[in-house]
C-alpha cells in the first residue's frame, strides 16, 4: 500500500481513496449544494442531500408503497 497518511499513518491502496481520505483532516468540503450551500467532503453524500430540495424518493416499499430518499431508511422501515 503506496498511500500513507502522514497525519494518521491509514494506509490507501490507491491516490483516489487516499486523497478521499485527506480532507478528514483539512476539513475542505469540495462538493457544494447549490441550493442551500451546504458543503460536502464526500460528492455522494452531496447527491443524497439533493433528495432534501427535489423530495426525491426512489426507494419504496413493497407492501404499503411508502417511500424513502434512502435505502437505509426502507431497510429500517422492514425491520
Amino acid at each position: 500500500r503506496p498511500f500513507v497518511c502522514s497525519d494518521c499513518g491509514k494506509r490507501f491502496k490507491n491516490s483516489t481513496m487516499f486523497l478521499r481520505h485527506r480532507l478528514v483532516h483539512t476539513g475542505e468540503k469540495p462538493f457544494t449544494c447549490t441550493d442551500c450551500g451546504q458543503g460536502f467532503a464526500d460528492g455522494s453524500n452531496l447527491t443524497l442531500h439533493r433528495r432534501v430540495h427535489t423530495s426525491e424518493r426512489p426507494f419504496i416499499c413493497s407492501k404499503c408503497g411508502k417511500s424513502f430518499s434512502r435505502s437505509n431508511h426502507l431497510t429500517r422501515h422492514f425491520g
